[in-house]
């Protein structure tokens, strides 16, 4: 993108040497660690830091421009280029939508209460097998990792995904109008964050806020069977829409797009073509029909000759093997619906189930068999009113699945709530810390049992990882 663009959007540059119109804009860098020569400089405000004090330091590190806020105009060093803006974080989504007018590339938005991770990298997997694909890397779902997967993709790349995040109504808004998606899917409308929203109404209207800046000849891929979602998106969508759904789940008839789970084999199998599962799991099922869906839409389908690689942010559907025993390691986020999803997978864990592709201490050797099930479980966070019958639901459906102990990780009101509810259970410990809950684990577990770790960021349940390393791999207990 050439200066040009700038200049049209803001204005002629002030100080700093005159530049050239037709010159290429550097790269785009908000760290003033990560600075180069010939970067533009966007110093971002937030409630603990100001990047425009870094002002100087960009131009000493040869930055070939910057965006100011204008309230902090007096802060640009002599020698430095600079437009003057309202907002450098409003700026830099403007930036990011810039580039993105001029890729040729389709850019793809997703969204959804749980799995829009997986979803974005499995999106980015299938399309893969068309060429080379960009996609937002590790956490970059919000107001300054958007524009960051933009302004980072370039012409070689044959689509964008990008993940969108929310925390409340308008995020998601911003988002859209930044990227211009021509294409959306939405993975589902939970309970994540209905503490800040209220209802799941409200999930759902902010969710299908990533219509709004949608081409209008666009398309938004669906799971079928969510008359709240159907409703919601019907409100502010008139384009189409495609809807996919699991043989078995009763919605065949509203679905565009059918797949048959076969959890045996670990195959999803659509239109004659098999697919093995890249992640088990009937709702991992569903997020790849949605990513099947989404890429033949857009004339890419997969290639069933070249496998799926993912490559997940840690804490998402990893699977460690620590010893003999199987770690299911869930600890970056929990929502209830995707806790109830992993609890129904661990409880229907199978022989044969996926095995990690770089084994963890004692993975040598012939495969343990299958033993018993168990889940750490930390505190769901963001769910205001409903917290208490949110983690009472979780609780009793690792009681109706006959789990062989659970761990709760709470000192409050949600973990005596959780503890009442699984009571029944052979094995039952409530305690404060992750420490403390490796060290309940620890002394349960026999050869061959498996284990699901499952909490939202704030609890840092994975801080028991390690713990359990030791004690399961190299005979050291953990120490609470």
């Amino acid at each position: 993108m050439q200066l040009s663009r700038l200049i049209e959007r803001w204005g002629a540059p002030q100080g700093g040497p005159a530049l050239d119109p037709g010159q290429e804009l550097g790269p785009v860098c908000t760290d003033s660690r990560l600075l180069r020569p010939g970067s533009l400089f966007v110093p971002l405000v937030g409630e603990h830091f100001d990047g425009h004090t870094f002002l100087a330091e960009a131009a000493r590190l040869g930055a070939q421009a910057a965006l100011v806020q204008r309230d902090r105009a007096g802060l640009v060093p002599a020698g430095l280029a600079a437009w003057l803006v309202d907002d450098t974080l409003a700026a830099y989504q403007e930036l990011g939508l810039l580039w993105r007018r001029q890729l040729a590339a389709p850019v793809l938005a997703v969204t959804g209460s749980a799995g829009k991770t997986t979803t974005r990298e499995l999106l980015r997997s299938v399309l893969a097998t068309a060429g080379p694909v960009w996609a937002s890397q590790g956490n970059e779902n919000n107001d300054i990792g958007v524009p960051l997967t933009l302004l980072q993709a370039t012409g070689e790349h044959r689509a964008v995904v990008v993940e969108m995040g929310m925390r409340g109504l308008g995020e998601i808004e911003r988002l859209s109008r930044c990227c211009e998606p021509d294409l959306a899917v939405i993975t589902n409308v939970g309970t994540a964050h209905i503490g800040r929203l209220g209802s799941r109404g409200a999930i759902a209207q902010a969710k299908c806020e990533i219509t709004s800046a949608l081409k209008p000849e666009g398309l938004v891929v669906i799971p079928a069977g969510d008359p709240l979602l159907d409703r919601s998106l019907a409100a502010v969508w008139g384009g189409r829409v495609l809807r996919v759904a699991l043989a078995g789940e009763g919605f065949e008839a509203q679905a565009d797009w059918v797949g048959q789970l076969d959890g045996a084999r670990q195959t999803l199998t659509v239109g004659g073509v098999v697919v093995p599962l890249p992640l088990p799991g009937a709702h991992n099922a569903r997020n790849l029909l949605l990513a099947l869906a989404a890429a033949a839409s857009l004339d890419m389908p997969l290639d069933p000759q070249r496998p799926l690689e993912l490559a997940l942010p840690g804490g998402r559907s990893r699977r460690l093997r620590l010893g003999t025993i199987e770690l299911l390691d869930e600890t970056y986020n929990a929502s209830p619906e995707a806790t109830l999803a992993a609890l129904t997978l661990l409880a229907g864990s199978t022989p044969g189930s996926p095995r990690p592709a770089t084994p963890g201490p004692g993975a040598a050797g012939a495969q343990p068999p299958v033993g018993r099930r168990f889940a750490v479980l930390g505190t769901m966070l963001e769910l205001g009113e409903q917290s208490l019958g949110l983690h009472r639901q979780v609780a009793e459906r690792a009681l109706a699945l006959g789990l062989d102990g659970l761990v709760i990780v709470d000192g409050g009101p949600e973990g005596q709530v959780m503890a009442a509810a699984a009571q029944g259970l052979p094995r039952l410990a409530l305690v404060t810390s992750p420490e403390a809950a490796a060290q309940a684990l620890v002394a349960w577990l026999e050869p061959g049992d498996q284990v699901l770790l499952k909490a939202s960021r704030g609890v840092a349940l994975e801080r028991a990882i390690p713990l359990l390393e030791r004690a399961l791999g190299l005979g050291q207990p953990p120490q609470a």
